[in-house]
This record gives C-alpha cells, sequence and structure tokens, in this order.
C-alpha cells in the first residue's frame, strides 16, 4: 500500500483496486476513474453537495463515491458487481450512516424507490447500459420526474446526440427525449487517459435538469408514443418520412397529412414540437 492516504483519508485508488484484485470487466462496461480530481469535479458538477441526497450507478471501486461523501452528499449507491462490496463497505465504514450500498442490476431497479424525497443522480455510467437508463429516466409516465437532475458521464458521441439541434448531424432519438421535457447540457470532455483501462474514445460530462412547463408548453404526447415515432423516423433517417414510418405503420401517408407535415422531409429536420404532434397523431390512430 502507498505511505500516504489520499486526501478524504482513505487510501489511493489504485491501492484499493490491487488490493482488493479489482480490474474493470469490458462485459459490464466498466472503466474505473481513478483521478480524485477529476472525480471531485465531477461531484461538484451535479450542485451544491453539503446535505444533498445522490444516486449513483456503477460506483466500481468508488472514485466518484468518494468525491460525493467528500463533498457532504449522502450516497445511494447501485453496484452489480460484487468484486467491488468490499471496497464500497470500507468507503460506508469511513463515512457512517452516509453510504447505502444496494448490489444489483440498475436495469431491474427502481432507483426511484431507494429514496425519500428529493435526489438527484450522478455517475459514471457502464457504458454498456448508459443509454437505455438514460431513455428511463426521461420518459417516465409522470413529470416532473423523482430526481432533480442528471449529471452522467458517457462516451462524448452519446453526449453530442443528447444535445444536438435539429437539422445537425447528431440530432436522433436522444436529442428529442431528452430536450422534450429537459434541458441538456455538455459541461466538459475527457481524456482516455483518465481511465484504468483507458476507452478507445473520449468521455463527456452532461448535466440534464427537467423542465419546469405546464403540460400544454410541453406537448401532452404520452412517452410510449414518442418514443415509438422517433425511433421509427430515425430507423432510417437517410430515408423519407413517408418511407422510414412504415415501421410504424403500413401507410405512413394519412399520419403525416394529420400531422401537417410533408412526407419528403427526413426526421433530422424536424422539431421537437412537430415531433409530438406526429406521436399524437399516432396515438390518436391507435385509439
Amino acid at each position: 500500500m502507498s505511505e500516504a492516504l489520499a486526501p478524504d483519508g482513505l487510501p489511493p485508488l489504485r491501492d484499493v483496486i490491487a488490493r482488493h484484485g479489482l480490474s474493470a470487466k469490458k462485459a459490464l462496461g466498466q472503466n474505473f476513474l481513478l483521478d480524485l480530481n477529476l472525480t471531485g469535479r465531477i461531484a461538484r458538477a451535479s450542485g451544491p453537495l453539503e446535505g444533498a441526497t445522490v444516486v449513483e450507478v456503477g460506483p466500481g471501486p468508488g472514485g466518484l463515491t468518494r468525491a460525493l461523501l467528500a463533498g457532504g452528499a449522502h450516497v445511494v449507491a447501485i453496484e452489480r458487481d460484487a468484486r467491488c462490496l468490499d471496497a464500497l463497505a470500507e468507503i460506508a465504514a469511513h463515512h457512517p450512516g452516509r453510504l447505502r450500498v444496494v448490489e444489483g442490476d440498475a436495469l431491474e431497479i427502481d432507483a426511484g424507490s431507494l429514496v425519500d424525497g428529493p435526489a438527484r443522480i450522478c455517475a459514471n455510467l457502464p457504458y454498456n447500459i448508459g443509454t437505455e437508463l438514460l431513455v428511463r429516466w426521461l420518459t417516465p409516465g409522470v413529470w416532473p420526474p423523482w430526481w432533480e437532475s442528471l449529471t452522467l458521464m458517457f462516451q462524448r458521441e452519446v453526449a453530442e446526440r443528447v444535445v444536438a439541434a435539429p437539422g445537425t448531424k447528431a440530432y436522433g432519438r436522444l436529442s428529442v427525449l431528452a430536450q422534450w421535457r429537459a434541458e441538456a447540457r455538455l459541461l466538459f470532455s475527457v481524456h482516455p487517459s483518465a481511465f484504468t483501462p483507458p476507452p478507445k474514445v473520449t468521455s463527456a460530462v452532461l448535466r440534464i435538469v427537467p423542465r419546469e412547463m405546464p403540460a400544454e408548453a410541453l406537448g401532452d404526447a404520452r412517452p410510449v408514443d414518442l418514443e415509438r415515432v422517433v425511433a421509427a423516423a430515425f430507423s432510417q433517417r437517410r430515408k423519407m418520412l413517408r418511407q422510414s414510418l412504415k415501421a410504424l405503420v403500413p401507410d405512413p401517408a394519412p399520419l403525416l397529412e394529420a400531422a401537417g407535415i410533408d412526407g419528403t422531409r427526413r426526421a433530422e429536420t424536424l422539431s421537437i414540437p412537430e415531433f409530438l404532434t406526429l406521436a399524437r397523431r399516432f396515438a390518436e390512430r391507435l385509439d
């Protein structure tokens, strides 16, 4: 073990990983963050930490967890990898009563049920489930959601899709679902060298905050309908809507006409209000 302790009074993360025999598993989408300055920056980006309740998904050996706790937060950490539990238990012992570790798959756990009162999510998400988790958090049946903000690490390419504007190459399903109900901002990039093992791509940190708008301003489309419409529209993004929407309905012409949208347009040209109109007209056809 290294002679010096980290600033939070715990052993350096490299020592923790070595002592517990941890190695990032590709099958779990793991890339461990070891730079405590960087984890501190991510934690602070989530907002004031003193007394806050934060849900973290995929803490691994606990680099970001330690930063959140050092800032004064109470943390609920969801970890699937049983190998990491002993390392997290040491952190919990160092911060009595402020870290709860829940063993399990985040895709199978209702994170909102783990907290009582206002909470936020801050995580270096496992790459293999990050997008699916984000979509779930953005599309609950009831809005506003249980979370106050999302501060998340993604591959930069994914992060750029979340914040992309209509008419741009990156604009797509994630852009529409994120910007319909929330404000998304790309905060900063993270070089591969910050991780162990280093991924082949640059990462980026996003912050997403729910919009506080009346239902009529948001559009009264149901999330499930919007998801289906957007998925179909972008399934063949280089084709016209009258072709790509055949994945949704056999003959898209009546649907497009009801929504007042030219079938020769492509999905990337549609604004979010236009997608909402399509989703409402689609729901009417189903009903």
